[in-house]
């Protein structure tokens, strides 16, 4: 069995009277894919920034290779890669230079550097642009040259939070396959954070579910949808756009579905069951 690598043992983080984190315990092992799954402000990135050693815990702890987050911060960093889901970048350098600069910063020397930044510039695919400059660069070419800022260090760990944001739907399933790719080949354990449940589902191990700060459910998707049809009558509530009256008769007619109706057309993202909490008109 996969060794932990990620863990955290009753983390409390508070805000005055506000609980961000609530008594989380989280086992991610080595080599896997694990999706921190949740809505904006469910306490994802307080968790990250604890794990990294950016803020302090209120109570319990959190460690990364057995090193304690608060205590080893420095030499957590040294073998952690973090992507958030704005990447600062001097705009008026080239991609090339913002690497080596950064690599610098990290103790790479500049020959090694220069070396380093081909190989992960054609890891990301950003070989025809890396000399141009990064004012130049669209959103998802920022966050390419983010991943590959962090490679260059050869992280064994890889923290991401929220990297899809703004970037277009070609680009988002391009950039998946490469965080994917990184786990399976190079077996990087890889930590993302979205609140997009097709995303983590393209690309994670294991999913753990979190809402106003408490881990409500965690297992591979299979064992989730497991646990969520093992419940005897199911709510799920579905806001969609121009739902023809065909698309109705063909779910009505399905044997485990009890009732469809069709109240008002409305766009509007959802989550199901554990993120709502609400009722569906389609009751399986």
């Amino acid at each position: 069995m996969a060794e932990t690598i990620i863990s955290t043992d009753n983390l409390v983080k508070e805000y005055g009277e506000l609980k961000a984190v609530n008594q989380l315990n989280l086992a991610i092992k080595k080599g896997e894919v694990y999706g921190l799954l949740g809505p904006n402000g469910a306490g994802k990135t307080t968790t990250i920034l604890m794990l990294l050693g950016l803020t302090e815990p209120t109570s319990g702890t959190a460690q990364i290779k057995g090193f304690d987050a608060t205590r080893d911060s420095i030499a957590i960093k040294r073998f952690t890669g973090y992507l958030p889901d704005q990447v600062g970048f001097y705009s008026q350098r080239t991609g090339r230079e913002n690497l080596v600069y950064t690599a610098g910063l990290n103790g790479i020397s500049a020959v090694e550097a220069a070396k380093k930044a081909v190989e992960v510039v054609e890891l990301v695919g950003l070989t025809n642009v890396i000399d141009n400059k990064v004012k130049t660069y669209s959103k998802g070419m920022r966050q390419r040259l983010g991943l590959a800022d962090v490679l260059i260090k050869e992280p064994e760990i890889i923290i991401l939070d929220e990297p899809t944001i703004g970037i277009d739907p070609t680009g988002i399933n391009e950039f998946l396959t490469l965080i994917r790719g990184l786990s399976k080949e190079q077996g990087i354990t890889i930590m993302l954070s979205s609140h997009l449940l097709n995303q983590v589902q393209k690309i994670c191990d294991r999913v753990g579910i979190f809402v106003k700060g408490s881990l409500l459910a965690e297992g591979s998707i299979e064992e989730l949808a497991a646990e969520l049809l093992a419940q005897k009558e199911i709510d799920l509530s579905v806001k969609v756009k121009d739902l023809s009256d065909q698309v109705i008769k063909k779910i009505s007619a399905l044997d485990e579905v009890i009732k469809v109706e069709k109240q008002e057309n409305l766009l509007d993202e959802i989550y199901q069951y554990y993120f709502t909490g609400g009722e569906i008109d389609a009751r399986l």
